[in-house]
């Protein structure tokens, strides 16, 4: 397709400056923030930053072609859309709208448990192309309910969270009352009426709600009782039979999201996945643990080739997208730099971001005269952050 984007807003920085200015601030910092300061968060990004890559400018070269191939399909491009819990509160109806432009980009969209679109709804838009991120419940039957769900909207790959255990403990979300619906403060109502175009289109759209779990859900619940239902909910780990349970019953493609670990990699493989996301949950679950790359490293060195291995959390723009695949990631996913793009442009959001994401790396791919994805190993000259 031909990507076209809005050039007042060239780059991510400009769509999360954008993002900022258009949503209320307690919509803004869900989005944007991490758990306790925030040293994962930054900690991610900047270990990307630190791996070099190197050009080769007299190699014969013909033209960067970033067309992946992933569990038997082949996407446009080496990265997809990230889950993102309540995706709606940030701008209204953003899943469909990032799910409709992952169609169009020919890119895997994946939908979060917790987010405010359902499984339905989205394998409608999709005609069944989209992934599902599963929370697993503590309650056998509520997973069962949930996996027909989405074997019946056509889910072709199922991604199953482990590195939410326990909620993270994010200081902004407390002092904001954050909540679905969102505490009414005064504070939350003055930053609702300063931003009138939110306020719109959440007015036209509805209030956003937990539109997976709405069946499972007694009507009209305070803020407490919500707490306490997604607590009861979701409290229970992964562990091995849990996985083995659900690889035994889904026939599809299973992946592991938030694997960091060479024993938890090594594990996916022995249960029979198909494929692992290393990830941190976007630096918003364990301030003290490591940056995505530099965990990515040691998987990749010990197990490419065994299983599909893939990245997200920190990942933001084209050149970082670059650096992860030279660092041995077969492929990437993005949550926060779609967000932004669709708060700050609302249903053009996600078309936009996918553009300039697919012309960052070509251009990267260009400069260092890589004409595929799987070559882009090649031009790795330090595939560690610096110590």
């Amino acid at each position: 397709m031909e990507l076209t984007y809005n050039s007042n807003y060239p780059s991510i920085d400009d769509l999360r400056a954008r993002a900022r200015q258009r949503i209320p601030r307690f919509a803004f910092e869900y989005l944007d923030g991490g758990c306790n300061e925030d040293v994962n968060l930054h900690k991610n990004t900047a270990e990307i930053r630190e791996v070099e890559l190197m050009p080769y400018y007299l190699k014969d070269f013909k033209t960067a072609d970033l067309k992946t191939e992933l569990f038997g399909q082949v996407y446009d491009a080496p990265f997809g859309v990230a889950p993102v819990g309540l995706q709606g509160l940030m701008w209204p109806n953003a899943p469909e709208i990032l799910a409709k432009a992952a169609i169009a980009h020919n890119i895997p969209f994946a939908l979060s448990t917790v987010t405010t679109s359902s499984i339905e709804r989205i394998g409608e838009l999709t005609a069944g192309k989209f992934w599902y991120q599963l929370y697993h419940p503590t309650d056998n039957a509520l997973r069962d309910d949930l996996l027909n769900r989405a074997e019946a909207a056509g889910c072709q790959v199922l991604v199953l969270l482990c590195d939410v255990p326990t909620f993270g403990y994010r200081p902004r979300d407390i002092r904001n009352g954050l909540a679905m619906p969102p505490k009414m403060t005064m504070r939350n109502v003055l930053q609702i009426l300063g931003k009138p175009n939110w306020a719109i289109n959440t007015l036209r759209h509805g209030q956003p709600s937990f539109a997976n779990l709405k069946k499972y859900m007694s009507k009209n619940m305070d803020m407490g009782q919500l707490g306490a239902f997604m607590n009861q909910t979701f409290s229970g780990r992964l562990n091995e039979a849990k996985i083995a349970a659900i690889r035994e019953r889904w026939k599809g493609k299973i992946v592991m999201k938030g694997v960091v670990s060479e024993a938890d990699a090594d594990l996916a493989i022995r249960l029979g996945l198909d494929g692992i996301i290393v990830s941190n949950h976007g630096g918003r679950q364990l301030d003290a643990g490591q940056s995505t790359i530099h965990a990515l490293v040691p998987i990749v060195r010990k197990y490419a080739g065994q299983i599909k291995i893939m990245l997200d959390s920190g990942v933001r723009t084209g050149p970082d997208i670059a650096c992860a695949l030279a660092s041995g990631a077969d492929f990437v996913f993005l949550g926060r730099s779609f967000m932004y793009g669709v708060a700050a442009l609302g249903k053009d959001g996600g078309q936009h971001t996918m553009s300039i994401l697919k012309i960052q790396l070509k251009q990267v791919m260009e400069q260092l005269c890589c004409e595929r994805v799987t070559d882009l190993p090649w031009h790795l000259i330090r595939a560690e952050p610096k110590k």
